[in-house]
């Protein structure tokens, strides 16, 4: 019975040391500062870890087993560094830079998820990491449940579940209420979908009778149900976008645009490649586009100041006007 505590307890200790030494690892051996025995063992002494040469180079080579790509470099005295790590200096910048700018993640989970980011870098590159970025001016999220909501709607779409939600909205006072009441809207999730720094769920809505859209971050009280969701027989997420403007939800018309040769490259970021154009002289051409005409659509062709006109169908043509008319006092 001791011989089994005491080497329970062997074994107990030698996993601890391990993960320390993993740990270490991460910390302190980049390929800048590569260190040696020594140091590796004055930093476990200063972390309370007191070993032997002969157990880090055992642990050494345990690390390597498990895939930890330790480079050893031959000097007069043997030098240790990572040579490659799960991420890239240059991708971690990339990821922590993504975080650090999305609206949708709040200010507290930024923090932890950079943190745990960092924890990948050596102690050298984390100070690379810990930089300002500069956002667009569009205020963070505070709604911290929204994680478990999207995990909720991710299971729903993979299960073809229905959910069913409250939505929220503002009062001209600022005050956060349910909307229509506390209406409880039954809804079969298509697809999430990111668009201007929002994620969105789209699918079909009891409520609306069609396929709509709802932001995810105004979703509050989402349950995942036991009904099958109702489901169209085609779906294509990327082609929605395209045609839904800024996700504001109205009917797909056929509109036709007078463009100028030059924004032909912005027709087709918008578009796509398979975008529908013919010549209409030596300076223009015409784009026949599927696309809701709404709010966001006529402020996108606005902002290219009349090198982009809307020419069919004329209904479309009065309302861009109209739209423009009750913008001015």
């Amino acid at each position: 019975m001791e011989q089994k505590i005491r080497r329970d307890r062997n074994l107990g200790s030698n996993l601890k040391r391990l993960r320390e030494a993993r740990r270490i690892s991460q910390e302190k051996l980049c390929e800048e500062h590569p260190v040696s025995v020594v140091d590796i063992l004055q930093f476990g002494e200063s972390k309370g870890i007191h070993t032997d040469r002969k157990s880090v180079y055992g642990d050494i080579a345990v690390l390597r087993e498990f895939n930890l790509d330790i480079v050893q470099r031959r000097e007069r005295q043997n030098l240790y560094f990572i040579g490659s790590r799960l991420f890239e200096l240059p991708e971690l910048k990339l990821l922590v830079d993504a975080v650090e700018s999305s609206h949708f993640i709040t200010r507290k989970k930024s923090a932890d998820l950079i943190r745990r980011l960092s924890t990948l870098a050596s102690q050298e590159q984390v100070q690379q990491l810990d930089r300002p970025v500069y956002m667009d001016g569009m205020a963070k999220q505070d709604n911290e449940g929204i994680y478990y909501t999207v995990d909720t709607i991710h299971s729903a779409i993979r299960e073809q579940k229905q959910i069913t939600f409250q939505y929220t909205e503002y009062t001209s006072e600022k005050k956060k209420v349910l909307k229509h009441d506390g209406y409880w809207y039954f809804f079969s999730p298509y697809a999430l979908i990111w668009s201007q720094d929002f994620y969105y769920a789209v699918g079909w809505s009891e409520k609306h009778d069609k396929v709509a859209q709802f932001r995810v971050d105004r979703m509050v009280n989402v349950e995942l149900l036991e009904q099958v969701s109702v489901l169209m027989r085609e779906f294509d997420p990327a082609a929605y976008v395209r045609r839904v403007f800024g996700m504001y939800g109205t009917e797909v018309q056929t509109v036709e645009l007078l463009c100028e040769n030059h924004v032909m490259s912005s027709v087709i970021d918008r578009f796509g490649e398979g975008v529908h154009t013919e010549l209409a002289g030596p300076k223009h051409f015409k784009a026949v586009v599927e696309v809701a005409p709404s709010p966001p659509f006529f402020a996108w062709v606005f902002t290219f100041a009349g090198s982009i006109r809307i020419i069919n169908p004329p209904e479309t043509v009065e309302k861009f006007r109209e739209m423009a008319k009750n913008a001015i006092l």
